[in-house]
C-alpha cells in the first residue's frame, strides 16, 4: 500500500479523505484532527466525505470545518460498517480514512475485532485511528 506521501520527493498527494460517522464514539474530533492535517500540511483542494452507515436521518449533527478550501460533503449508506466503509473508500477513491475509535466493545468485537481493525484489514489506503480518549478533540 501507498501512502500519500512521495518517497520519490517527499510531496503530498492527499485529496479525497473518508470519515465514517456515527453517534458513539463521537465523530468530531476526526473532523477537527482532518482540518489540522489539511491546514498544517497546506493541502491543496480537495474533497472530505462524511460517511455514515445507517440511514440518513440518524446521522449525527456535526460542525463542518469552514477554514480549508475543501468541499466537505455527508453520504449515508446501509450496510455492515467495516464492509461498507472499506467499500465506499475504495469508490471514493480515498486517500486517508479518518475514524474515532473506542476500540474493542464486548464480546463480538474481543472475538472479530473492533469497527476500526476490521476497516484496517479490508481498507485499501492508509487509516488514522483517533482513540475516543484521546486529547485530539
Amino acid at each position: 500500500m501507498e501512502g500519500f506521501v512521495s518517497q520519490r520527493d517527499g510531496s503530498f498527494s492527499l485529496r479525497n479523505i473518508l470519515i465514517p460517522v456515527t453517534s458513539k464514539p463521537r465523530p468530531q474530533p476526526s473532523l477537527e484532527a482532518t482540518a489540522r492535517l489539511i491546514r498544517n500540511l497546506h493541502l491543496p483542494a480537495g474533497t472530505v466525505t462524511l460517511l455514515h452507515v445507517g440511514p440518513e436521518t440518524e446521522m449525527p449533527s456535526l460542525r463542518q470545518p469552514d477554514d480549508t478550501d475543501w468541499s466537505w460533503k455527508k453520504v449515508a449508506k446501509i450496510g455492515e460498517p467495516a464492509e461498507t466503509i472499506a467499500q465506499s473508500a475504495t469508490e471514493l477513491r480515498a486517500d486517508l480514512i479518518v475514524m474515532t475509535t473506542e476500540g474493542p466493545d464486548g464480546l463480538l468485537d474481543a472475538l472479530h475485532g473492533s469497527t476500526s481493525e476490521r476497516v484496517l484489514q479490508k481498507a485499501r489506503c492508509l487509516l488514522l485511528n483517533l482513540p475516543v480518549g484521546s486529547m485530539l478533540g
